[in-house]
């Protein structure tokens, strides 16, 4: 095997890992922002990790956020803006990267 062909097979695998990594990042970001969005609604214990697991599913629905925002925005009326709900969700990435690396 080449060094060209290490290199490429080199790249490849960091490439699937990033991509795998944002993936659980993101999924980790909804989580805690469902978490977060289940305490406004006074949900605790089982039933906030089940609805924290609604929010993850609701990204599924379509590329980005806004799938998420949607959900939430309509279970939150009275309790949060879909730009605040949007600014948690920016503020809870950072904090989903950080629990993943440190389970590494």
């Amino acid at each position: 095997m080449s060094t060209f062909d290490n290199r490429e097979q080199a790249f490849e695998a960091k490439f699937a890992h990033d991509a795998d990594m944002q993936f659980r990042a993101e999924a980790r970001c909804n989580k805690l922002t469902g978490l977060w969005a289940a305490e406004m609604l006074g949900k605790t214990g089982q039933e906030a990790t089940d609805y924290a697991m609604t929010v993850v599913a609701a990204d599924f629905e379509e590329a980005g956020n806004e799938d998420v925002v949607r959900k939430l925005a309509a279970d939150l009326v009275g309790h949060a803006t879909a730009d605040e709900i949007r600014a948690k969700l920016a503020a809870m990435l950072p904090v989903a990267k950080a629990q993943l690396m440190a389970e590494l």
